[in-house]
């Protein structure tokens, strides 16, 4: 967008509009900051590309100190009343009532033939009153779904800004200015006050690292941010755009929708559409079969989605039976799994090519095939990249069920010198990259 298109914005940070164009509530800095002028689109809102010349720059300062991201345009929706707890248990795939207040979780929600829908993540905020965060426009589903039941069910993305600051000093920085999440453990929350503005702090992110998300009031995300950014002066504190976040998620094994999965609400045939234990959340219903031990998809590996246990015995939910059925019949087509290329095999290819091997750090959310040693087809990768931490090109993959043991050999394609070439790689558990301070 050109500069002048940008200034025309009004900043009050109250989700303005030009025309259809939105702005989060922290616009007016992360405009100023932007030193590149680049943009994207996230429901319709106006996000940074990136701040700097460089995505990598802002990719280390994540990972090697901490790095503030504007997750505002995030769909935000809050149940309350004394049936919210029952009404969440009957729509979510997550099991709520293992969910204690102050406390947070990843779950997703599904269609009634056991394909994902969305995913989010779901906040206890008191005992009869739940946040949650979605990619995509849900109220009116939401709402359908509430019949004779207590709960109220609102929209309140426009009365929050969320401010997530993540990176291995990220605790400090967020410490000296809000006391009170020193201590706060991985997936808890808690309500304190950041530069005397009520917010509600969770010990979540989409990084795969140490962070926390804030919760502050859109009239008053200002005050909010300069304080955080005062704080992170001296301590590498960066902006981060939409770049350098693909590039974490892609490395912690955090899912995208429309390129991870496709919501089954918008898929055109099953070939597009998920199950939850296709995606590698088996886990969240280990408890749905259990004369099933060690069934498809019930491993401890959860994508990096951790935070509490899970019980779906006796609940109905949206997508129960046929998820139930999937487990104890073992019929899920293929799960979501890690790669790591051979480094030396994709030397070897490049050398021979008379190519200089290249270390490309840009993520790619698109599709690249894997194949088997006679170049059958296997599956396909949904993501990938050069991780600069890893130092290896690694992907998120589709891949069948018999080769889901870890360093089972597969070969990922990628166009070398204008035609395809076919690469070692090994499979490997998510995340790839899996800090001990991300939950220490």
């Amino acid at each position: 967008m050109a500069a002048e298109q940008c200034a025309q914005i009004d900043r009050s940070g109250r989700g303005a509009r030009l025309d259809v164009i939105r702005t989060t509530p922290f616009h007016e800095r992360t405009s100023a900051l932007n030193e590149t002028g680049l943009w994207e689109h996230w429901s319709n809102c106006l996000v940074a590309q990136r701040y700097q010349m460089s995505e990598k720059f802002e990719y280390f300062g994540i990972r090697n100190a901490a790095g503030l991201f504007d997750t505002s345009p995030l769909y935000k929706y809050r149940f309350s009343g004394p049936d919210a707890e029952r009404y969440l248990g009957g729509v979510l795939a997550r099991d709520t009532r293992k969910l204690a207040v102050g406390r947070a979780h990843y779950t997703l929600w599904c269609d009634d033939r056991g394909f994902v829908l969305e995913d989010g993540v779901l906040l206890r905020v008191a005992e009869s009153e739940y946040l949650l965060t979605a990619a995509e426009p849900n109220l009116a589903y939401f709402q359908d779904l509430a019949g004779s039941l207590d709960v109220s069910i609102e929209d309140v993305t426009e009365d929050w800004g969320i401010l997530s600051i993540q990176g291995p000093r990220s605790r400090e920085i967020l410490a000296s200015v809000a006391p009170a999440i020193t201590d706060l453990a991985y997936f808890a929350l808690t309500r304190t006050k950041l530069a005397g503005v009520d917010v509600l702090v969770s010990r979540t992110g989409y990084t795969g690292d140490l962070g926390y998300e804030i919760w502050v009031p859109a009239a008053d995300a200002l005050r909010v941010w300069d304080a955080i950014w005062e704080a992170g002066k001296g301590r590498g504190l960066l902006p981060f755009g939409m770049t350098a976040l693909y590039m974490a998620r892609i490395e912690a094994g955090l899912i995208l929708l429309d390129v991870d999965f496709h919501s089954s609400r918008f898929a055109w045939t099953d070939a597009d559409r998920s199950t939850p234990v296709e995606l590698g959340f088996g886990w969240m219903f280990r408890d749905l079969v259990p004369a099933v031990p060690g069934s498809n998809g019930t491993s401890a590996s959860s994508n990096g989605h951790r935070g509490g246990g899970s019980a779906s015995n006796g609940r109905a939910f949206i997508g129960r039976d046929a998820i139930r059925r999937e487990l104890r019949d073992r019929t899920s087509r293929w799960k979501l799994t890690g790669l790591v290329v051979d480094w030396k095999d994709y030397d070897r290819i490049y050398d021979e090519a008379g190519l200089i091997p290249p270390k490309d750090h840009t993520p790619i959310q698109d599709e690249y095939y894997v194949y088997d040693d006679a170049l059958n087809q296997l599956g396909y990768a949904t993501s990938q990249m050069y991780s600069p931490m890893l130092q290896r090109h690694i992907a998120l993959a589709r891949v069948p069920l018999d080769r889901q043991d870890e360093g089972a050999h597969v070969k990922l394609e990628a166009g070398v010198r204008h035609r395809y070439e076919y690469f070692d790689a090994a499979v490997s558990k998510l995340p790839l990259f899996n800090p001990q301070r991300r939950t220490a």
